[in-house]
């Protein structure tokens, strides 16, 4: 994209306003930062001899600095974030900081969206602060919710692999079982630091995968990205910015003004790990083809089974399956409602609003980079594949009711629709406007009550614990 809109600038440009071009990102002087023998492989390939020592080497630092990872804080528990966190800044590289303006550009794209989205819906802005971030901002940002989603898929498959060994191997292992634990995090963490490193480069917003990745009220752009993005599609760049603020302002919206909505989706992703089962005849079966001879002559070797070990897929119960249904459903009705705000907001506005439109629902739908990763990361698909459908629903409850109706379905998530919902709309319609109200108030009520019990809790400080006999 030659014309960045609204301040953007290449990161080209900002290398030579900040003096700094070494600092551009990918600087990794043409190696391969996930591969450390890359600066001794001649044209075929080959290890040079001569390099060989320094092969060793840095064999030896890497796995010094797992190590001292596994010895760390960060180190402890499923997943060693710390080794995670420095494999994914490796592949990120570096990059020159946003400028002012860009910061700047951003605000102006949110605070336009805003503005047009007030008439679409009864639910006000959640955003309070905007920012421009690079790769390795939003790797740093978005960390703790990583941490959050994976913790509960990795001490799940931990559980269930130590749970498996039969008792004789338990014994045999003895004092070396809590190494393997540490070094089944450090793979853990070897996959993760890779995959949120692809994931970096490719993310527009900070909403891109139907979660909340930023601090709460927070929008955020991906310059860098969204100029990629921009590049294939030939339409006006300014459109495709203020576009993509209004999307990040209306899942904003949305999160903040639903408090449940995260921690049902965060509970999914929990309900899902339960399920985990490992099949240890595979485990079995790997561990078997595995040739001394080649790990002393291919260290690739060493990376790849690294990574086979970190990424073997768990066999899929049906509650999982159950549990992955639902929260299909929910992305897509939350991609159906912030698509349907949206359009209705910019579609008289924006002239490539339904190009547009169209391109995310694609994108969303078939997974893009994000949601491929994410399916690596934790074994779970974030495509929400009734997308269409569960947009369908809201316009066409829109459009029998009004706005205030459609947003008050939000209000519990009893009073959601289900997976049958959206393939039968007018009937969830016929519910919601036909006068069958029988559990609504109900589940109001309920709703009310939890909020006051939370409310009970925080203010007694967890004092009055035993204040009624």
């Amino acid at each position: 994209m030659n014309d960045l809109p609204f301040g953007f600038s290449s990161s080209d440009d900002r290398d030579k306003n900040s003096g700094d071009g070494d600092n551009n990102r990918g600087n990794n002087d043409g190696q391969n930062p996930t591969n450390p023998f890359a600066f001794a492989m001649g044209d075929g390939g080959a290890i040079d001899p001569s390099q060989l020592g320094q092969i060793f080497s840095q064999l030896g630092n890497m796995f010094s600095g797992m190590g001292a990872g596994m010895a760390g804080g960060a180190g402890q528990g499923a997943v060693n974030y710390e080794v995670a966190a420095n494999l994914a800044r490796q592949q990120v590289g570096s990059f020159t900081p946003m400028l002012e303006k860009e910061h700047r550009a951003v605000a102006d794209a949110v605070r336009l969206a805003e503005v047009w989205l007030d008439d679409q819906t009864t639910m006000p802005a959640g955003i309070t602060t905007t920012a421009a971030w690079t790769p390795g901002d939003w790797l740093e940002n978005t960390m703790p919710t990583w941490q959050t989603l994976c913790d509960p898929i990795a001490e799940q498959m931990a559980k269930t692999m130590d749970a498996g060994l039969p008792e004789e191997a338990k014994a045999l292992a003895g004092p070396m079982m809590a190494m393997i634990g540490q070094l089944s995090g450090t793979m853990y963490g070897t996959q993760l630091g890779q995959g949120l490193g692809q994931m970096a480069g490719g993310v527009l917003t900070s909403t891109d995968i139907g979660l909340p990745l930023a601090p709460d009220q927070m929008g955020v752009l991906l310059p860098e990205a969204i100029a990629k993005f921009a590049e294939g599609l030939d339409l006006p760049a300014q459109e495709i910015v203020v576009f993509l603020a209004a999307r990040e302002a209306a899942h904003i919206r949305l999160f903040t003004h639903v408090p449940w909505l995260k921690q049902r989706l965060l509970a999914t992703v929990e309900e899902y790990a339960r399920g985990i089962r490992v099949d240890f005849d595979g485990l079995q079966n790997m561990a078997g083809g595995i040739d001394p001879q080649e790990l002393l002559t291919n260290p690739g070797k060493i990376e790849e089974l690294m990574g086979s070990a970190a990424s073997f897929e768990p066999v899929t119960t049906p509650a999982q399956e159950a549990a992955l249904a639902r929260l299909e459903t929910l992305l897509a009705l939350i991609e159906g409602w912030v698509e349907t705000i949206v359009s209705d907001a910019l579609g008289d506005r924006i002239p490539s609003t339904a190009a547009l439109t169209e391109t995310m629902r694609r994108r969303r739908a078939s997974g893009g980079p994000a949601e491929q990763t994410f399916a690596t990361l934790i074994g779970m698909d974030l495509r929400p594949r009734k997308l269409r459908e569960a947009a369908t629903l809201w316009r066409s409850l829109t459009a029998a009711s009004d706005v205030s109706v459609r947003d008050g379905v939000w209000g519990h998530p009893d009073l959601l629709p289900d997976a049958e919902d959206l393939d039968n709309p007018a009937g969830f319609i016929d519910r919601v406007i036909g006068g069958d109200t029988s559990g609504i108030d109900d589940a109001l009520a309920e709703l009310e009550r939890q909020f006051k019990d939370d409310g009970d809790i925080k203010d007694d400080g967890g004092k009055n614990d035993g204040g009624k006999e």
